[in-house]
């Protein structure tokens, strides 16, 4: 069974560690899900922002949360913490 397959059965909502870091911000954002990947974007002075999910040979994720000019792909089994912690760093 592929990690995608998985997901497509799963009711849990995606990137969830990020929503709520998000809400705890009080900022306001938008979340999409197709085909069991999350997708989140908002923005913070101005700025847009991007979270999205990909499954390629393994789960991760793409955002440009780190430098709003350029994307930058977000992997391993913490991919999700690794954006939480630079969302975090936001002030």
């Amino acid at each position: 069974m592929t990690g995608q397959s998985r997901l497509k059965r799963s009711k849990v909502m995606r990137l969830q560690k990020v929503q709520d870091e998000l809400k705890e911000k009080g900022w306001e954002y938008r979340y999409t899900e197709e085909a069991g990947l999350g997708s989140i974007d908002f923005e913070y002075r101005g700025i847009s922002y991007h979270i999205w999910e990909f499954d390629e040979n393994g789960l991760g994720a793409e955002s440009n949360i780190r430098t709003a000019g350029r994307t930058e792909d977000f992997t391993g089994p913490d991919y999700e913490e690794q954006i939480v912690q630079l969302v975090k760093e936001r002030q």
